[in-house]
């Protein structure tokens, strides 16, 4: 929320010497968060000119430049030469001068120069060039503004204090709680809080119709499907300002402080509704009378219904979008922005001002479906003084009677809705028990009454009654966070609370730490990604066979060419290596742990019912809400690339391989206590003949290998591109609750090789196992070291050498024992496959 200073200091004293990064201090006080200061940018001489004579100059570019006398006052140098490239001026504007030595935004700094065959003492200004909107066409003649008079812009004068260039604006983050904020006023009221400053409420204005409102304008709620059972529009009040001239000029002190507050400038009538909804922070919509039909009447839209907004798009609605009707159907979207047939023009004469209050909710999933976020939708999604809306509409009319030239009608129309505020029960001594400060009675009240809340003390403490423009305190919890917010969050002391005893991490969360942190203790860097992919990822990489899977579309994504929850991890790690990748960085080891979500085939997810908020839901609600989502486990998944060992004196670079991803599986399955077992298999996604299944106790958990070229080409990534994914979950929940480390025996090692003809068709992993397993107990290590298929190795087989380690805990073994050992796992070997020991 950008505050104006001068604004801000028409409703709470600020010290004349208050620099913006005091006034921003003040509000962090009050647990705002500052985000910048903003202003003009502007440094003198800037003075006010006016052109004596002008001669047009003809350039062989085709450009015709004018050489211009421009008289800026005695004190300035008396009448200047100035090249001026805008044509849209005439002799006796007063104009906006930049003389040498001034600096506009940029920063541009102006001189004296020769351009032209002339040299040129300084510049004319354009509205953009001064910061006071995007108009650069020509330059800005102060007599469309209103200043063409001797009294209001003498010759010479500053034209920064003229034009209100001299204002500065605090920028501050608003959370969604505290909409009253996006507002002078609820900024103003705020730092008054923190500096005790007198606080003068621009909401308090005292006007006739608030009790006897005007009439004779028909206005009416039909709301037939209210959301939650809350009406879609609980006040509404219009006010008739007829004669107004749309082609005034916005004065320039209103021009200068909707630019420092964001806003640009688009014609008076725009200017004023806008410029309220700034202060007040209640939005205002103008309608142009003549081109309405009837009255107005707020409805929900019916389902398919077409309307055209203010940007020009025709918008088919839903039927829980709220509109502003007339007798000729919609003419607009209700808080978040108006329609195109009504809209308010140079050709405008009579105006009807709305001011509002709808239903948050609504407004807010308008605003969302129609992806047309807004000031006005950013406002009544978070809340709106209910009171407010008379006080708005009548200080536009007036606003607009006094600027526009036009007449308050006493032609009108109003809906009220009650205003109840119900009042909270805070027990004493909750809020220092809550909070940890010793709070005094009179400290609780006085912040509760400095906020605008009315407090009556009670036996058993306060019963406090929230002010209208804090729909946020709801409770006794939020009123124990403004005591501690209005007396300084600095009081709050700095204590560790001690943990309950048998709390802690569950196991399944220690297992995720030790994975993560094995897999960085290994090297590789952790790269969360956001959960969304596409169909055909899902599909690819979700499935061994990359057949088409069932996959959760979201209703409304972030990215519409990603709308699904990923099925796997790889997809977005292979983004994150694009990314890595085309900055350069080319040697990667990476992963994820996190969700994905693996909905079953024909089943539909998702609830009707929402349960309320500050209730806790039954076992039988939590269930259905369980049962509404898909499955969601969670997965770690590695990728690999570029070069597992960098180029350097006395070595080459080492290619990253499958050796390197196998040995973050071993990482992975050493962290969560289990024998992860790996055997030749088939995926779409990997390289034929380089896919492996990764199986614990005989369940396929994951897989891992090389991604197939043309899926590396398409992730615009060279090279071999190694992965890993593994069903993290089934693989903790293998492991149990304890992993039990084994004992280190202290006899030394037998050693051994064996090697083995079989089939080429026989795995490594199959024949591996058939070796562990009837070598029996006293084996303690295999590993396979060579794959031979040449000449002494008979058509169609291979010889595989496996390097054996044989180990006893309670004596140091013959060599006959280990060889005793070593024939029967190759009889097993032999029994299951043929496998013969190789000469």
């Amino acid at each position: 929320m950008r505050v104006p200073l001068s604004w801000l200091r028409e409703y709470v004293e600020v010290p004349a010497d208050a620099a913006p990064e005091d006034i921003l201090a003040a509000l962090v006080s009050v647990g705002f968060e500052e985000e910048d200061v903003h202003g003009f940018d502007l440094t003198g001489p800037i003075v006010v000119g006016r052109v004596v004579s002008f001669e047009p100059e003809p350039q062989s570019n085709g450009k015709t430049i004018r050489w211009c006398q421009v008289d800026v006052g005695e004190a300035n140098g008396g009448v200047r030469g100035i090249v001026c490239g805008a044509s849209n001026f005439f002799e006796g504007d007063k104009v906006v001068v930049t003389l040498p030595g001034a600096v506009l935004p940029g920063p541009f700094p102006i001189a004296a120069r020769k351009t032209y065959g002339h040299v040129s003492d300084g510049m004319i200004a354009s509205a953009k060039e001064l910061g006071l909107g995007d108009e650069h066409s020509g330059i800005l003649r102060l007599t469309e503004l209103g200043l063409d008079s001797d009294e209001d812009a003498p010759v010479g004068a500053d034209a920064i204090a003229l034009l209100g260039l001299d204002d500065a604006a605090i920028d501050v983050n608003v959370t969604p709680d505290r909409g009253y904020a996006l507002s002078v006023r609820g900024i103003a009221r705020e730092y008054s809080h923190a500096t005790g400053a007198a606080f003068r409420d621009p909401g308090l204005r005292e006007f006739e119709e608030l009790e006897h409102p005007a009439t004779g304008f028909d206005v009416a709620v039909d709301d037939r499907a209210p959301i939650r059972g809350r009406v879609g529009a609980t006040e509404f009040a219009v006010r008739v300002v007829s004669g107004v001239d749309p082609s005034r000029p916005t004065p320039p002190w209103m021009v200068a402080r909707l630019t420092l507050a964001g806003i640009r400038s688009l014609g008076i009538l725009i200017d004023i509704t806008n410029y309220v909804m700034v202060e007040l922070g209640n939005p205002i919509h103008g309608y142009d009378l003549d081109k309405l039909t009837g009255g107005i009447t707020v409805r929900r839209a019916t389902p398919g219904e077409k309307l055209t907004t203010l940007d020009g798009k025709e918008r088919t609605l839903d039927g829980e979008d709220l509109l502003i009707t007339d007798e000729s159907g919609p003419i607009g979207l209700a808080g978040v922005m108006g329609g195109g047939t009504t809209e308010m023009t140079d050709a405008t004469r009579n105006v009807l001002i709305e001011a509002a209050i709808f239903d948050t909710v609504t407004i807010a999933r308008t605003a969302r479906r129609h992806k047309l976020p807004s000031e006005a939708s950013r406002r009544f999604e978070r809340g709106v003084d209910p009171l407010l809306p008379f006080v708005a509409a009548r200080r536009v009319a007036d606003l607009m009677v006094e600027l526009a030239g036009g007449t308050l009608e006493p032609v009108g129309g109003a809906l009220f809705g009650e205003v109840f505020l119900e009042a909270i029960d805070l027990p004493r001594g909750f809020v220092a028990g809550l909070i940890g400060v010793d709070y005094t009675d009179h400290e609780v009240v006085s912040a509760l009454e400095t906020i605008g809340a009315e407090v009556t003390e009670t036996d058993a403490g306060y019963e406090v009654i929230p002010p209208s423009w804090r729909p946020d305190l709801t409770d006794k919890w939020t009123l124990a966070e403004e005591v501690a917010r209005i007396h300084g969050l600095d009081r709050v002391p700095s204590v560790l609370p001690t943990a309950p005893s048998g709390r802690g991490l569950t196991d399944a969360q220690k297992g995720r730490r030790r994975v993560s942190n094995a897999l960085a203790a290994a090297g590789f860097v952790e790269t969360p990604s956001f959960p969304f992919t596409t169909r055909d990822s899902n599909d690819l990489h979700g499935s061994a066979s990359g057949e088409e899977l069932p996959s959760v579309k979201i209703a409304n994504p972030l990215d519409g060419q990603a709308p699904y929850l990923r099925r796997s991890l790889v997809p977005g790690l292979l983004q994150v290596a694009h990314r890595n990748v085309s900055r350069g960085l080319t040697d990667l080891a990476l992963f994820e742990v996190g969700a994905v979500f693996v909905p079953e085939s024909g089943k539909q997810y998702g609830t009707a019912t929402v349960p309320p908020l500050a209730v806790r839901p039954d076992d039988a609600t939590l269930a259905e809400l369980h049962a509404s989502i898909p499955p969601q486990p969670r997965h770690v998944a590695v990728l690999v690339a570029g070069n597992a060992a960098p180029k350097k004196p006395g070595q080459v670079a080492v290619a990253a391989d499958l050796s390197d991803v196998f040995a973050a599986v071993a990482a992975i399955a050493s962290a969560a206590g289990v024998d992860i077992e790996i055997a030749q298999t088939r995926r779409a996604a990997l390289h034929p003949g380089r896919a492996a299944a990764l199986t614990v106790g005989g369940v396929e958990v994951g897989y891992a290998g090389e991604l197939h070229p043309e899926v590396s080409a398409a992730a615009d990534l060279a090279g071999r591109v190694l992965v890993a994914e593994i069903d993290l979950d089934a693989v903790l929940a293998h492991a149990g609750e304890r992993v039990v480390v084994a004992s280190l025996s202290g006899y030394p090692a037998a050693t051994q090789d064996v090697s083995l003809v079989v089939p080429a068709s026989v795995t490594a992993g199959a024949l591996a196992s058939a070796l562990s397993e009837g070598a029996g107990s006293l084996l303690e290590s295999l590993r396979l070291v060579d794959d031979y298929r040449g000449s002494g190795v008979p058509e169609g087989s291979k010889s595989l050498t496996f390097a054996l380690r044989f180990r006893a805990d309670d004596r140091t073994l013959t060599a006959a024992e280990a060889s005793e050992a070593k024939l029967a796992g190759v009889a097993v070997a032999a029994e299951r496959f043929g496998a013969v020991i190789r000469d």
